[in-house]
C-alpha cells in the first residue's frame, strides 16, 4: 500500500465509520447520557470487530458470510435484543437527586458503563453485521492487490482502520456529549434519558428487522 492509497483508505474508512447505523446510534445514546469518555470501550469493541472482518476479507474468507449465515442471524437477533434492553433501561432509569456533577453535567443512573460491558456491547453490535465483510471485500482491491498482499499489508490496513474508525466514532461521541451541557433540571434529564433510550431501541429494532 502506497502513501497515497493509505491516505485515501483512511479517509474512506473514516467516512464509513460515521455513516448512520446501529453503532453510531449506540454511541449517540451512550454519550448523551454519560459523556464521550464512556464511549471509549464501546468504540474499541466496534472497531476490533470491524478489524476482524477486515482480516477475514484480506485472507479471502468471504465464504464465512454465507456458510455461517444461520450463526450470523442468531448474533444479529441477540444484538438487537441487547440494544432494545439497554434502551428500556435508559428509558426507565431513575434520575439522581443531584442532577449535576462538579463540571455542571447531568448525572444519570441505571446504565453499566464498565470497560467490559462497553467493549462487549460494541463488539456484538458490529459483529452482528456480516455485510461489513462484504464491504471490505469490495473495497480493499481498490487499495491493494489481494493476490500479492503480505502480512505487513494486513497490519498496516488494520492500523489505519483502527485509527480512522476510532477518530470517527469518538468525534460523534464528543459532539453528542455537548447536549448534556444544556440540562439543568430533573425534567430535562428525564427527557434526555428517554430520548437516548428511544434511539437505542430504534437501533435494536433496525438491527433485528433488516435482512
Amino acid at each position: 500500500m502506497t502513501l497515497e492509497s493509505a491516505i485515501t483508505f483512511f479517509i474512506a474508512i473514516f467516512i464509513f465509520g460515521i455513516t448512520p447505523g446501529p453503532g453510531t446510534f449506540a454511541i449517540l445514546a451512550r454519550s448523551m447520557l454519560h459523556g464521550a469518555k464512556s464511549c471509549l470501550w464501546l468504540s474499541v469493541g466496534m472497531v476490533i470487530s470491524d478489524i476482524a472482518y477486515l482480516v477475514m476479507a484480506c485472507f479471502g474468507l468471504a465464504a464465512i458470510a454465507t456458510t455461517w449465515e444461520e450463526a450470523f442471524v442468531f448474533i444479529r437477533i441477540a444484538g438487537a435484543i441487547y440494544l432494545i434492553y439497554l434502551g428500556y433501561k435508559m428509558w426507565t432509569s431513575p434520575i439522581t437527586t443531584e442532577l449535576t456533577n462538579n463540571n455542571g453535567q447531568t448525572t444519570a443512573t441505571g446504565y453499566n458503563s464498565s470497560a467490559v460491558s462497553g467493549f462487549t456491547q460494541g463488539f456484538l453490535i458490529s459483529a452482528s453485521n456480516p455485510k461489513v465483510i462484504l464491504f471490505y471485500i469490495a473495497f480493499l482491491p481498490t487499495f491493494m492487490d489481494l493476490t500479492l498482499f503480505t502480512l505487513q499489508d494486513v497490519v498496516v490496513a488494520s492500523a489505519i482502520t483502527f485509527i480512522a474508525l476510532m477518530a470517527g466514532l469518538m468525534m460523534i461521541a464528543i459532539g453528542a456529549s455537548q447536549v448534556r451541557r444544556y440540562l439543568h433540571s430533573e425534567k430535562s434529564a428525564r427527557r434526555l434519558n428517554r430520548t437516548a433510550g428511544s434511539i437505542m431501541i430504534g437501533a435494536g429494532a433496525y438491527l433485528g428487522t433488516r435482512s
